[in-house]
């Protein structure tokens, strides 16, 4: 039997109580956790090691979570987003979905429902990637 790394995501939220509770959910599911507590911290891990996920916060003091969307699918594009937020009205979804993420989730929610977001942002993430026209060398 093969083995596989596990999928690692990195959780960005400024509140520690949320990022403990995504790392016990996404770590008993099987994924490896990797936290940060706001924007900047995200960008210096995203610039230091792979990452195939990223789940983070809207609303954070360093930087919001849009700002830290767009630079994760400027910079990099093969990386699924899932935002989260409390604030579930059309507007903040609407710039979610304009600003690139793949996915989002709405707080409070049920433990299933953040596997399943993140289970399809990943494998339609792979999807793409597979898909996605090869560069000549």
């Amino acid at each position: 039997m093969e083995d596989f790394d596990p999928i690692k995501v990195l959780v960005v939220d400024d509140e520690e109580v949320m990022r403990s509770l995504m790392t016990k959910i996404l770590e008993k599911a099987g994924y490896k956790v990797i936290t940060a507590s706001g924007g900047f911290g995200a960008r210096e891990i995203l610039a230091e090691q792979p990452i195939d996920l990223v789940l983070s916060d809207v609303k954070m003091p360093d930087m919001n979570g849009f700002e830290l969307l767009k630079e994760i699918k400027a910079n990099y594009p093969h990386i699924a987003v899932i935002m989260m937020t409390a604030y579930a009205d059309s507007y903040t979804i609407k710039d979610a979905l304009i600003y690139g993420a793949d996915e989002y989730i709405t707080k409070p929610f049920k433990h299933y429902e953040v596997t399943v977001v993140m289970e399809r942002a990943y494998w339609r993430s792979q999807a793409g990637r597979s898909q996605a026209p090869k560069q000549s060398p």
